[in-house]
């Protein structure tokens, strides 16, 4: 049987670790030839990469800062330099740099909307300029597809966290608006919000038997996300089988988003 994303290329940000990570995985595994972006990781990566290749699939690993528009440039070229074009981006890469607002400082607060939100602007603009040079072909009813990583937290205030929250607020608008601008090329563009997954970012949150139990309290589900979750969803929204889903948030949360603590009235 035909893999859901075969003859597809997919260029994933931030796929040295967590989220990006596991997404990668899965789309190889659903057919697609990957390009893993990482920042910093570069071990990470080609391990990865090397891993698919081992397992029958093609990848490449590919260094860049997604904030930077001449390095993201640069990427988008090195992947057509080895698969002739990009069909699936999903734009992934984020930081966190915690502070109480009074205390947090320019740079870090600069430094988050940066990666989260500028990186994923210069990544879908580069990516909608790839799929119009390249034009329609037969791999996908899609001219092309952007999925953009988001949170929870596009919706749910986060005290202490308010760089992070207010770039996945501002990925939601940015998200639709390029999906509204878009949609008539056939570019589908869409969003993930995850909400509590098991990575190494959030370590201090699952990694106790303690802080799982209060965890767990803003989890109807009952269980912390895998990225298995997420690649899972990754797969299905740059696949043919959601073709009429646009400008839509898929939210990935075990319900997080549905305010567990009102469950009794509040």
């Amino acid at each position: 049987m035909e893999k859901l994303l075969a003859n597809q290329v997919a260029l994933i940000t931030g796929a040295s670790s967590g989220i990006g990570y596991g997404v990668a995985k899965a789309l190889a595994d659903a057919g697609a030839a990957v390009v893993l972006n990482y920042h910093s990781h570069a071990d990470a990566a080609q391990q990865l990469a090397d891993e698919i290749e081992r397992a029958g699939g093609a990848a490449l690993a590919v260094q860049a800062d997604v904030a930077d528009p001449a390095q993201v440039d640069t990427m988008f070229d090195t992947c057509r330099a080895r698969f002739g074009t990009v069909d699936i981006v999903i734009a992934n890469s984020g930081v966190q740099k915690d502070s109480a607002f009074a205390d947090m400082t320019l740079q870090d607060w600069q430094t988050v909307l940066a990666t989260n939100l500028t990186g994923q602007f210069l990544t879908a603009q580069a990516a909608v300029k790839e799929f119009r040079r390249r034009g329609p072909h037969d791999v996908s009813k899609a001219l092309g597809k952007i999925i953009c990583m988001s949170s929870v937290h596009e919706v749910i205030p986060w005290a202490g966290h308010v760089n992070y929250a207010a770039s996945k607020g501002g990925i939601q608008m940015f998200m639709k608006s390029l999906a509204q601008e878009v949609a008539p090329e056939r570019i589908r563009v869409n969003s993930i919000a995850p909400g509590a997954i098991r990575t190494p970012i959030n370590k201090d949150a699952w990694d106790t038997e303690a802080a799982r139990e209060k965890l767990l309290k803003l989890i109807p589900y009952g269980r912390v996300g895998d990225v298995e979750d997420i690649g899972k969803a990754a797969v299905w929204l740059a696949s043919d089988d959601s073709d009429y889903v646009v400008g839509t948030t898929l939210f990935v949360d075990g319900g997080m988003t549905l305010y567990p603590g009102f469950a009794d009235n509040g």
